[in-house]
């Protein structure tokens, strides 16, 4: 019985060592300008996400990436409150600049009067164009 307390224990921090992170990349170059969020409050195990972050104004040539990630002292916090309050921090990355010469053999030009249909068209073949290349589509409107 000593042992099985022990083994769960030891399996508890070691689960309690890894930090969740993601990343989200869209495909512009990355700028040295950050945008910072610690400890941005999220609810019931990250079901309730932060507020959203304003990145218009901060980055006018749009934004490159995004990493939120989930540090040793928020899991801690998550832990400690039975994941009621689930804090994370965010990281937004502005662009350095969008580039108006897309790869032509990654774009697809749907119209500036497309019809719904013609944009479902359009967002069904880039899916699977992207998943067949494993490489971004950009779509054109």
């Amino acid at each position: 019985m000593r042992r099985l307390i022990k083994s769960s224990f030891v399996l508890s921090l070691v689960m309690a060592a890894g930090c969740y992170h993601a990343t989200i990349q869209t495909g512009l170059t990355p700028s040295t300008q950050t945008i910072e969020r610690h400890w941005a409050n999220a609810w019931i195990y990250g079901l309730v996400p932060p507020s959203y972050t304003q990145t218009a104004t901060a980055c006018p040539s749009g934004v490159a990436r995004v990493d939120t990630q989930l540090s040793f002292l928020n899991e801690l916090v998550g832990a400690i409150t039975f994941g009621i309050y689930t804090p994370m921090d965010i990281v937004v990355t502005c662009g350095a600049g969008r580039s108006s010469a897309l790869p032509s053999d990654r774009t697809i030009d749907v119209g500036a009067n497309a019809t719904p249909h013609d944009v479902q068209a359009a967002m069904d073949s880039a899916a699977v164009r992207s998943q067949r290349d494993h490489q971004p589509v950009f779509l054109r409107f």
